[in-house]
């Protein structure tokens, strides 16, 4: 018989060696923290961590306020907010308003988005999983809205889909 491979159970002249079922596995490199959120909420819809506070450090250094901060915002403040769309909703008497939820790790707020400014960024503000919001914040009747006056794409992937008007 020709020189090859050692004589083992699992190779077969026919077989390229190390292909054969049944061989070891490789070591695979280990999931970055992003990459296990990613997974769980795509394998569960739920995580231990949400996909903002990966990039809440790169938020935080450009000022952007946390949500669940913003009680503590005074009203007729421009401030930067960003996080997760949840919804968008555009009701019929609302004259063009359009209503969108952002969620980070820290709370959830309402958007206000007027005619001209979804108008000017429509097309990536309706696919944007996240977003960047540069806002009005109003307070009336003990609720706080943001009124919209930039809308930015937050790179942020969160494998679940916004629920939104159609």
């Amino acid at each position: 018989r020709g020189a090859g491979p050692p004589a083992s159970s699992s190779w077969r002249a026919e077989r390229l060696p190390g292909t054969t079922p049944g061989t070891s596995a490789p070591d695979l490199p280990a999931m970055t923290p992003i990459e296990e959120t990613i997974a769980d909420l795509w394998a569960t819809g739920t995580s231990g961590h949400h996909p903002i506070a990966h990039v809440r450090d790169m938020l935080d250094e450009r000022g952007v306020v946390p949500l669940g901060a913003l009680d503590d915002v005074p009203g007729d403040t421009n401030v930067l907010v960003a996080g997760v769309v949840t919804h968008r909703q555009r009701p019929g008497t609302a004259g063009g308003v359009i209503f969108f939820n952002l969620e980070d790790e820290t709370g959830m707020a309402n958007v206000i988005c007027r005619p001209q400014i979804w108008e000017r960024y429509r097309t990536m503000a309706f696919q944007a999983q996240a977003m960047v919001v540069h806002a009005r914040l109003e307070r009336h009747d003990g609720a706080a809205n943001l009124l919209a006056t930039r809308l930015r794409r937050l790179p942020v992937t969160t494998m679940t889909r916004s629920r939104d008007f159609r």
